[in-house]
C-alpha cells in the first residue's frame, strides 16, 4: 500500500520522501502556512509611495530602490521593479548592510538611507508624525508598509502588496473541512497579516515572526500536543520544515527548503496539501483493511489446515490446496492495495463558499530578553573581550553588548547572542554551553 501510494502521489505532483512521512501525514491536526510564496503568489508589487518629508515621490523612490537593489528580499525586488517601471534608474549603494527580518542600510550619493519595517525604524531611534497612522492604513488594506529614513529623518513610506493565490481560499476551506487547524505565520505586522488571513479564511495568525524564529513557533505548537505540518518555500523556512512533524515544501521554492522537507508539492498549489493528507488517510485505511484480511484469513485458515474440522467432518486440506489458499491470501492484500491507484485528487476538493471566520486571532511574536540591570554582571568570564563586547556562548562570535538584540539571564549573569537561534539553543540547555572555560563569571572592568 505504501509503494502504491508513493507512486500515486508522484503522479499527482506530490513527492513523498519516506513511508514515515506518509504515515504521519494522516495524523496532522495543525498546519502552519508561511505567507509569502505559499498563501500568496510571492511576487509583491509596488503600490504606494507616500512622502512625509521634503523629497518628491520620485526622489524618495529612487533612494529607496537604490538601497534595495542589492537586497535579495522579494519586497526589495518589488520596489526596484516599481522604480524602473517609472523610468528611474537606481544608483549604486555603498556601505550596504542587510539586517535579517528588519531592513537595509546604505549610503546613496552621500546620503544615509535606512529602509525597513516599523521595528527597524524604531530601533534606529527615528520618529515621525503620522508614521503609525499611515502604516496602519496600508496594513489594513493588506499592504506591507516600509519606512524610509534619509539622513536621520523619516522621509516617507512605501507600500508593497502581494496577492493571494487563486486556490488558497479553497485549500484552506478544505483543510478546515478535514478538521485541521490552519495557522498562518508571517513577519508582517499585525494589521497586514490579519488582512491576508482574512482574505484566505485563516483563523489563527502568528505575526511579526523573525525568519529564524519560525522553528520556535512550530515547536511551541508541538508543545501543545499537536501534530504539526509546516508548509513553506524559502531558505528561512528550512529550520521550521525540519522541526515540524511533517515538512511540506512548495516545489517552486528554494532548493534548501525542498531538501529540508518530507513532502514536496511540485505544482506549488496549496491544494496539494489537501491531496497529501487525503492520500495518507486513504493509505492508512487501506493498510488497516489489509491487516484485517490477513488476520481473519489466518485465524480461519490455520486451524483448518491443522485439522480442526477432521474429527467432525472428516475434512483435511492437502498441502497443495493449503499452498494455493496462502497465495490467495497474499493476492487479496495486493489487490486491495492496488485500489489506491484509483485515488483521485479532485475527490478531495472543498466546498467553495464555506463560512469563513469573521476575524482571525492574531498573536504577535515577542522574543525580547528580560530586562537586565546595569549592575548585573555582564561577563562571559575569560571570554569577555572588553567592556563593550562579549562572546556568544553558543557560536563563539563576538557580540557588541550595547547593541545586542538577544540576551538572557542565567544564575545572575548576562549572556549575549548574535542571533535568536543562538538564544533559543542556550535557553533550552544552558549547561551545554557553559563549560569549564565559560562559567559566566563577572567581567573585569
Amino acid at each position: 500500500a505504501i509503494m502504491v501510494s508513493t507512486g500515486k502521489g508522484a503522479e499527482l505532483g506530490i513527492l513523498i520522501r519516506s513511508a514515515e512521512a506518509l504515515e504521519t501525514a494522516q495524523k496532522i491536526d495543525t498546519i502552519v502556512l508561511d505567507k509569502t510564496g505559499t498563501i500568496t503568489r510571492g511576487a509583491p508589487a509596488l503600490t504606494d509611495v507616500i512622502v512625509t518629508g521634503d523629497l518628491t515621490e520620485n526622489e524618495l523612490l529612487l533612494l529607496v530602490a537604490s538601497a534595495e537593489q542589492t537586497s535579495e528580499h522579494p519586497l526589495g525586488a518589488a520596489i526596484v521593479a516599481g522604480a524602473k517601471a517609472r523610468g528611474l534608474q537606481p544608483l549604486q549603494p555603498t556601505d550596504f548592510e542587510s539586517v535579517t527580518g528588519k531592513g537595509v542600510r546604505a549610503t546613496i550619493d552621500g546620503r544615509k538611507v535606512l529602509v525597513g519595517n516599523e521595528r527597524f525604524i524604531q530601533d534606529a531611534g527615528i520618529s515621525g508624525d503620522g508614521f503609525a497612522e499611515v502604516a496602519r492604513r496600508l496594513s489594513t488594506d493588506g499592504k506591507t508598509p516600509i519606512g524610509a529614513v534619509v539622513d536621520g529623518k523619516l522621509a516617507g513610506l512605501i507600500g508593497v502588496a502581494d496577492t493571494i493565490k487563486d486556490d488558497s481560499v479553497a485549500a484552506v476551506s478544505a483543510l478546515r473541512d478535514l478538521g485541521v487547524t490552519v495557522v498562518m505565520i508571517s513577519g508582517d505586522n499585525r494589521q497586514t497579516a490579519a488582512a491576508i488571513a482574512r482574505q484566505a479564511g485563516i483563523e489563527r495568525v502568528m505575526a511579526e515572526v523573525l525568519p529564524d524564529m519560525k522553528a520556535l513557533e512550530v515547536r511551541r505548537l508541538q508543545d501543545e500536543h499537536r501534530v504539526v505540518a509546516m508548509v513553506g518555500d524559502g531558505i528561512n523556512d528550512a529550520p521550521a520544515l525540519a522541526q515540524a512533524d511533517v515538512g511540506m515544501a512548495i516545489g517552486t521554492g528554494t532548493d534548501v527548503a525542498i531538501e529540508a522537507s518530507d513532502i514536496t508539492l511540485i505544482s506549488g498549489s496549496l491544494t496539494g496539501v489537501v491531496t497529501a493528507i487525503n492520500l495518507s488517510r486513504s493509505t492508512m485505511r487501506n493498510i488497516r483493511q489489509n491487516l484485517f484480511f490477513a488476520f481473519a484469513y489466518n485465524i480461519v485458515g490455520i486451524p483448518i489446515a491443522a485439522g480442526i474440522l477432521y474429527p467432525f467432518l472428516g475434512l483435511r486440506l492437502s498441502p497443495m490446496i493449503a499452498a494455493g489458499a496462502m497465495a490467495l491470501s497474499s493476492l487479496s492484500v495486493v489487490s486491495n492495495s492496488n485500489r489506491l491507484r484509483g485515488f483521485k485528487a479532485n475527490a478531495t476538493q472543498p466546498v467553495v463558499g464555506a463560512p469563513l471566520p469573521a476575524e482571525p486571532v492574531v498573536e504577535v511574536a515577542s522574543y525580547g530578553a528580560p530586562p537586565i540591570s546595569q549592575d548585573a554582571p555582564t561577563g562571559q568570564g575569560e571570554d569577555m573581550t572588553g567592556e563593550t563586547t562579549a562572546i556568544d556562548p553558543v557560536c563563539q562570535m563576538t557580540v557588541e553588548t550595547a547593541s545586542a538584540e538577544y540576551r538572557s539571564l542565567h544564575d545572575g549573569k548576562a549572556y549575549y547572542f548574535c542571533s535568536a537561534g543562538c538564544k533559543v539553543s542556550f535557553d533550552k540547555n544552558p549547561g551545554k554551553f557553559i563549560g569549564a572555560g565559560n562559567k559566566g563569571e563577572p567581567a573585569s572592568h
